[in-house]
């Protein structure tokens, strides 16, 4: 509990999304799950039932190795995600990943996308990071590897279908990444930034620390412009 209660606040709750659909899924069994959890988009479009969103990108499977992977990376990574780019900016990026994800799983027949939202936290992470070092099982790979390796076990228990959600989230987790941090590179705008509303409810500690800094900033500005004055005789 004092593990669970350390995780930062959106995968916390993440977190708390995928036990409790994995848990109904496990009573409800495969066939009813699908019906009751899966993404349908005649559902989803005309009768309003919104939270089959959530329950599409909370469920990771049955138990199973793969789902301990997963269920691992999300807490280890999606915590470091939440905690490089603060938790209002981290609810934009699953934002668009669900949105993403919804429309190529109802292309491609994926009722659920949970695995697809895990591996584009660890694609956006290792694009950030590609050559430092990290675990994967008893390896130490470079991080860019992450995503692949999780889609490689996954491919190796459960066939050559089961790598399209990984290839789906390395997709959108780029189209995230490149229009978050390389469009603005090349002068274009970041339409991905958190607004400012979101991050002062969300990450009041980081607009404290812009505030002090810009106070220090103007203040350290002053003093250069009155040392270059002089002084009247």
């Amino acid at each position: 509990m004092q593990k669970y209660k350390a995780i930062l606040p959106l995968t916390r709750i993440y977190i708390s999304c995928v036990a409790i659909v994995t848990l109904l899924g496990s009573i409800l069994g495969e066939e009813v799950a699908h019906g009751v959890l899966g993404l349908d988009p005649i559902r989803l479009l005309y009768g309003g039932e919104i939270w089959r969103l959530v329950t599409a990108a909370s469920f990771l499977g049955p138990p199973s190795v793969g789902w301990l992977m997963s269920a691992y990376y999300l807490f280890e990574y999606g915590s470091n995600l939440e905690r490089v780019y603060g938790t209002a900016q981290h609810l934009i990026f699953l934002g668009v990943q669900v949105l993403l994800l919804a429309g190529t799983a109802i292309l491609f027949g994926q009722p659920f996308f949970g695995s697809s939202v895990v591996t584009a936290m660890l694609h956006v992470l290792s694009r950030g990071m590609p050559r430092q070092q990290t675990k994967w099982l008893i390896f130490n790979v470079p991080y860019w590897s992450l995503p692949y390796g999780l889609m490689i076990s996954d491919v190796l228990q459960g066939g050559a279908g089961a790598g399209l959600p990984h290839v789906l989230g390395i997709l959108t987790g780029h189209f995230y990444y490149y229009h978050k941090f390389i469009w603005p590179k090349m002068g274009g705008e970041d339409w991905l930034v958190a607004p400012d509303f979101l991050v002062r409810r969300l990450d009041p500690s980081s607009v404290d620390n812009y505030a002090a800094k810009r106070k220090t900033e103007i203040v350290l500005q002053n003093r250069k412009k009155g040392k270059g004055r002089k002084l009247s005789s």
